[in-house]
């Protein structure tokens, strides 16, 4: 499975970061590939490109901030905080897991 994400705060210093790592290592450990793009105080790092977006099976975009949309349409797609990105990674990847998305 092929999973994306994007990560972005209001600050964009430390949630965004934590968020990504945790979402990086989640996917990892559970064998998924995994690329996610951070859109932090340095501007947008690791940015998905097109063949990114259209190779993955789920978006995740944890962010509390505004993130480009229209470039997921037709893709599953989870939105999260980033708090939840950062506390409950887990609870993302169950819903995923089980399906539980909607596509864009």
């Amino acid at each position: 499975m092929k999973i994306i994400a994007v990560c972005a705060c209001p600050a964009g210093i430390a949630h965004t970061y934590m968020a990504a790592e945790n979402i990086e290592n989640c996917a990892k450990k559970k064998g998924y590939q995994v690329k996610v793009e951070t859109n932090g105080s340095g501007g947008v790092e690791n940015r998905l490109t097109d063949e990114d977006i259209k190779e993955a099976d789920y978006v995740i975009i944890a962010a509390d901030t505004r993130v480009e949309m229209e470039r997921f349409r037709g893709k599953k797609l989870l939105e999260v905080s980033v708090t939840d990105a950062v506390r409950k990674v887990n609870m993302i990847f169950e819903k995923i897991e089980k399906d539980e998305v909607n596509v864009y």
